[in-house]
């Protein structure tokens, strides 16, 4: 994290009036919420500006990069919308190199992925109903798993935080199914705890070791805990204590991505009444293979309202990849994707200096951007083509998303559109609020100081958001 400038500056309280403030000068209730919740001025960047007059009501250290955690997302899909359009889908295909005989494959199936970031586990048994629907009952091959279109994320995912169990830390593939993640629910039935896993893996063994208690269930509950002991990803084991009538939850990042894929996909074709010979292999689509089945993801501009709305980490580093793919890169790199959004940036004449990207989701202790920077994003968005797209895919202050519980008061009015972020050390917000005086206002909020991800970071930057709603 970027530590606080010393000295800290003294913060100059203006006359009520709503008159620009530039470095140290700020309203007075946003000196006071600083003072209060102990941030001094040099950790705090603000930006308020009025994009169609290019008039700016409040700034604070606007140049000064920081970090943004998932505020950065609203750039990330901006560049995609933008650069893709809201219409553009992502393709999974199946591919065949045999014949198909009375609805016998003999040969393998090939499963090319397309990099589609918002492939539910719904959604996959709707893909392995359409080749049901082709006619294709049995498979007498292998399931081959194409996932050349991305290069290869090699990175751990417990390197962040130590918590690669968590959705938020899953990373981006070709093949990527329901986030890798999946929901164990645990009841006591007939003495003995029961654990259902949706979706439903074939390939993974669970050794239930799970306890059944009495009593209430304050007392008799204790949290469920996963281990791999055999250091075997496709087996989990659970302990934990239930009892009749207190059931027990919970959500895990599971295996690698294609044996995710792989593992699902083979329940639901059982399920839809498919055989299949083989196993799983991963490998290119042969270039004899033709194409049997096509399906398509949902438009860009409905993932980009889960990317923003319920900050999707991997969905978001999957644009980033999917600029670079759109480009022509084969297999596409962060690497690339960042070029891409940089001469997107170029081409848009939007000037970012400082700006260090890294994966495009904000999950991240490299990526870099100023308050002054974010907000010309901003700016540029509110008078573009695209605006009302990206605008409908943020949280709505006290509505939906990550904002569904602040600004409550003013739900009712749908003022505030606006993507959070937190990380440790920083707290931040950035998008639109439309003023009481009717002005459409571009507002950008970054702390990076110890706390700022807490209560007090958040105090400092509903304040500031609540001042700019009044003006």
């Amino acid at each position: 994290m970027i530590p606080p400038r010393a000295p800290t500056l003294a913060l100059i309280a203006l006359l009520a009036g709503g008159l620009p403030a530039h470095g140290a000068d700020l309203p007075p209730r946003i000196a006071q919420v600083l003072h209060s919740q102990g941030f001094p001025a040099s950790a705090v960047s603000i930006v308020v500006r009025d994009p169609a007059k290019g008039e700016t009501l409040l700034e604070l250290n606007p140049d000064v990069p920081r970090a943004p955690a998932s505020t950065i997302k609203v750039l990330t899909t901006y560049a995609a919308l933008s650069r893709l359009g809201p219409a553009f889908t992502w393709r999974t295909r199946a591919w065949t190199s045999a014949a198909v005989v009375d609805g016998t494959l003999q040969g393998d199936l090939v499963i090319e992925g397309g990099g589609d970031p918002a492939m539910s586990a719904e959604r996959w048994w709707r893909f392995a109903q359409e080749l049901r629907d082709r006619g294709l009952r049995r498979i007498d091959g292998d399931l081959v798993l194409d996932r050349s279109l991305y290069e290869s994320q090699d990175a751990d995912p417990d390197e962040f935080d130590g918590r690669g169990w968590r959705t938020y830390n899953v990373l981006p593939d070709a093949l990527l199914v329901n986030l890798q993640t999946a929901e164990f629910h645990v009841v006591a039935e007939h003495g003995r705890a029961r654990v259902r896993v949706d979706p439903e893996l074939a390939n993974l063994v669970v050794d239930n070791a799970v306890q059944v208690g009495t009593g209430p269930c304050a007392q008799a509950l204790r949290p469920l805990r996963f281990s791999t002991p055999s250091g075997d990803p496709d087996r989990i084991r659970i302990e934990g204590r239930v009892a009749p009538g207190c059931p027990a939850d919970a959500q895990r990042v599971l295996m690698r991505a294609p044996d995710f894929a792989y593992g699902t996909f083979l329940t639901y074709w059982r399920e839809l009444g498919g055989e299949i010979t083989g196993t799983l292999r991963q490998a290119r689509r042969p270039t004899d293979a033709h194409l049997y089945a096509e399906f398509e993801s949902l438009p860009l501009a409905e993932v980009i309202r889960l990317v923003n709305k319920h900050s999707s980490n991997a969905m978001a580093r999957t644009l980033l990849l999917t600029l670079a793919a759109a480009r022509g890169e084969s297999p596409a790199t962060v690497a690339g994707g960042e070029r891409a959004l940089a001469d997107w940036l170029a081409s848009q004449g939007i000037r970012v200096p400082g700006l260090v990207l890294d994966n495009g989701s904000g999950l991240s202790r490299r990526a870099r951007i100023s308050a002054g920077g974010m907000a010309a994003v901003l700016d540029d968005a509110r008078l573009s083509p695209w605006w009302p797209e990206l605008a409908a895919s943020v949280p709505i202050g006290g509505v939906d998303g990550t904002l569904h519980h602040r600004f409550v008061d003013l739900a009712g009015e749908g003022r505030i559109r606006m993507k959070t972020g937190h990380l440790a050390e920083a707290g931040a917000i950035a998008g639109w609020v439309t003023a009481r005086s009717g002005r459409q206002l571009s507002v950008v909020v970054m702390i990076n100081h110890p706390g700022a991800e807490f209560g007090g970071g958040e105090a400092v930057i509903d304040t500031i958001v609540r001042w700019a709603v009044d003006r």
